[in-house]
């Protein structure tokens, strides 16, 4: 899966409650979420993205509750993939589930808002296109890999009773 679009950048230890805040726990359509994405920590985040963006991060990326509204609000704002330091077990686990590939990159800090990122989640091919530059990632699992590109576990799983 090939993955192309503008970086969002943001730091370590970024948690659920930054990424979908607690009072909009109580809404379940993902586009109702995803409206309110990053909302307390990057005002407007929501009407930037275009389809295809890429967030960037440091350590630590879904720490706090094991809330599933986070990565559904990432995935259904049009974020394309999460690229990050590392990442909260549960947050990875539950955006997995979703289809939302994350990917662990060591070398973040040299990715800057705004640049152009090329991914490729089958061989962890990351390239920055505007700076000319590529960085090491491990590729996705395979069984992940086609987790992702159905769309989420259930779609998998279903995949696999047929």
């Amino acid at each position: 899966m090939k993955i192309r679009g503008r970086v969002y950048r943001f730091g370590d230890n970024v948690n659920t409650d930054e990424i979908i805040p607690a009072r909009f726990l109580t809404k379940s359509n993902p586009e109702e979420l995803a409206a309110h994405c990053f909302e307390d920590i990057a005002p407007g985040f929501s009407q930037k993205i275009q389809p295809g963006d890429i967030i960037v991060a440091g350590t630590n990326f879904g720490c706090g509750s094991s809330r599933e509204h986070a990565p559904l609000a990432i995935k259904h704002s049009g974020i394309a993939a999460v690229a990050a330091s590392s990442f909260a077990r549960i947050f990875y686990r539950n955006a997995i589930n979703i289809g939302l590939p994350l990917l662990e990159i060591r070398d973040v800090e040299m990715i800057e808002e705004g640049d152009e990122l090329e991914i490729e989640t089958e061989t962890g091919r990351v390239f920055n296109l505007t700076r000319n530059e590529e960085y090491s990632t491990q590729p996705l699992p395979e069984f992940i890999e086609k987790i992702v590109k159905l769309g989420g576990l259930i779609r998998y799983a279903d995949s696999k009773i047929k």
